[in-house]
């Protein structure tokens, strides 16, 4: 579980080199961190001078905090995250969420980019998480509760807040954004899922799956804060159509797609309380 004494150095460091407090957190997936090019007067601080903060070398991640202005708001967004398959404890992917929450975030919008199970959703499409399915058999709370940062049994329930969906409804529809929903299961990685995986995943209920965003959603709902999921469909799951998958594809269609991931994001900002 997460040190108080550690989140604070970190955010004490953060602090000393911004003049706005952000208070709506960004973790950018893969091929979507040039959002964070669009940030007004940014202060850009690599993860590496973070302190207690953990070392990517996911490809496709540019890995470093950005903080300033987007769309009026005052924004901290992360280029790259830490996945669980790079081999970090789930203490080190969640520790920049606690951060964030300490910096005085309260709404974490978390994007990925993943693989659609649901055949009629296509590649580029873009999917509003309504809930998810913890596949990977370990959980980021697992430990002694710090009782500072959250409550010991978190209800998740309404992990992916109902109100930031509507209001990412909202937009996808003022934009003429065609934009799905569902439900997002975690993988382990760093392996892509077998054919019967993704048939098991797909009879469970859920609608796409990917490496990341769980861990952060549940470490944010457990620091009391709201979470809006998006996730970039970058390609059918393994086995829908006959052809294997590769990374460069995903950031391919990440890329393709982030057009419209950029609008919807900002349209979403514009609309915030």
């Amino acid at each position: 579980m997460h040190n108080t004494q550690q989140i604070l150095e970190a955010k004490d460091f953060i602090m000393s080199k911004i003049n706005h407090r952000p208070t709506i957190g960004l973790i950018l997936g893969s091929g979507l961190g040039t959002l964070a090019d669009d940030i007004e007067n940014p202060v850009t601080i690599p993860y590496t001078e973070i302190p207690h903060f953990a070392k990517s070398s996911a490809v496709g991640h540019s890995n470093e905090l950005v903080i300033g202005q987007l769309k009026g708001k005052t924004v901290a967004a992360m280029k790259g995250r830490f996945h669980y398959y790079e081999g970090f404890t789930l203490d080190e992917v969640t520790f920049p969420v606690r951060v964030m929450k300490a910096l005085g975030v309260e709404n974490l919008m978390i994007t990925n980019a993943c693989g659609a199970v649901n055949t009629s959703f296509n590649p580029g499409d873009l999917m509003l998480i309504t809930d998810h399915i913890n596949l990977v058999g370990t959980n980021p709370l697992i430990g002694p509760n710090n009782d500072e940062l959250g409550t010991r049994f978190p209800d998740l329930s309404q992990t992916y807040n109902p109100g930031l969906r509507h209001l990412a409804e909202v937009v996808a529809n003022d934009l003429n954004m065609k934009i799905q929903q569902g439900v997002y299961a975690w993988w382990s990685g760093p392996t892509y899922e077998t054919p019967a995986e993704i048939r098991m995943i797909r009879t469970m209920g859920a609608d796409a799956v990917g490496m990341s965003t769980v861990p952060e959603a549940i470490v944010a709902v457990h620091g009391n804060m709201k979470v809006l999921g998006i996730s970039c469909l970058t390609n059918m799951a393994c086995g829908i159509l006959d052809q294997p998958l590769n990374h460069e594809e995903v950031i391919e269609v990440a890329g393709k797609v982030r057009v419209n991931f950029i609008a919807l994001i900002k349209g979403i900002l514009e609309k915030m309380e």
